[in-house]
């Protein structure tokens, strides 16, 4: 099982790029790590992609928690890290220390994500002494839709970019041991990944970090739509239109179920 420590190193640093994926339940989980997926992140991306919200801001720790226990339940060698949703950390020391250890203690993770900020930096520091390994995320932070107006590209004027280049020292010198990028102009990202010791992951932030993640969702093709930067590797969706219309159509007609689909009792013959 790839280790926090090796995330730290591996990547393009080391030619060992590193695969990173969500899952937000058991069998999924089980069939990321069988294609040896480096990372799951249970990620609160499971608003949109399995809750039914329009964003992640619904999303509860108490979710969270929950799905981050399923897949921990099933995965051995993957990396297990739980996003940490919305007000679940940032509004007092005490309760974002709590709700992280939740994750760690209760739900069996190996580590967390915060959709990080200047805000994050002091916590990031003292969940990494508690022992709480921490996957910080710059650039698009969904999180903050409603600040920032809609999901478009961030870091992409100088001062903006020098605020994220920044945060990004200063989150690796809190003690992240990784740094997802989001949905962030390619050269600020391979230049952030150039100057960090730790990991960068990206996510449609081009092609020179560390390591790439995305939503399980788009990459099967699950969902309807997919944002511009992900791309769909399978159709699964069309797949299960076709299984359940064949079930419906099955059962109407009377052929499912069948005889090899059924089993007679003769102790409860004379029942009826």
């Amino acid at each position: 099982m790839p280790t926090v420590a090796d995330l730290r190193s591996k990547g393009r640093k080391t030619d060992e790029p590193i695969t990173m994926l969500t899952a937000y339940d058991a069998p999924t989980a089980e069939l990321v790590e069988q294609a040896e997926i480096d990372v799951i992140l249970v990620g609160d991306s499971m608003g949109n992609a399995v809750l039914g919200h329009d964003s992640t801001l619904p999303v509860t720790t108490e979710e969270v928690e929950s799905r981050t226990s399923a897949v921990s339940r099933v995965v051995e060698d993957s990396l297990v890290v739980a996003d940490m949703p919305f007000l679940s950390f940032g509004v007092s020391e005490e309760d974002s220390i709590k709700n992280a250890g939740r994750m760690i203690k209760e739900a069996g993770a190996d580590a967390i994500k915060l959709e990080s900020g200047p805000h994050t930096i002091e916590l990031t520091e003292r969940l990494v002494e508690l022992g709480i390994p921490v996957m910080a995320h710059l650039g698009l932070t969904p999180q903050r839709v409603n600040q920032l107006g809609g999901y478009g590209r961030q870091g992409t004027t100088e001062d903006a970019a020098k605020e994220i280049v920044e945060l990004a020292r200063a989150h690796e010198e809190a003690g992240a041991f990784s740094l997802v990028l989001e949905h962030v102009p390619a050269n600020l990202a391979a230049g952030i990944t150039e100057e960090l010791d730790i990991s960068t992951i990206g996510i449609g932030a081009g092609p020179n970090c560390d390591g790439q993640v995305l939503v399980i969702t788009d990459v099967i093709g699950l969902g309807e739509w997919s944002p511009p930067f992900s791309k769909r590797f399978g159709d699964v969706r069309s797949e299960m239109e076709s299984a359940v219309g064949a079930y419906k159509d099955a059962v109407e007609s009377g052929e499912f179920p069948g005889e090899e689909h059924s089993e007679t009792v003769e102790e409860v013959k004379d029942v009826y």
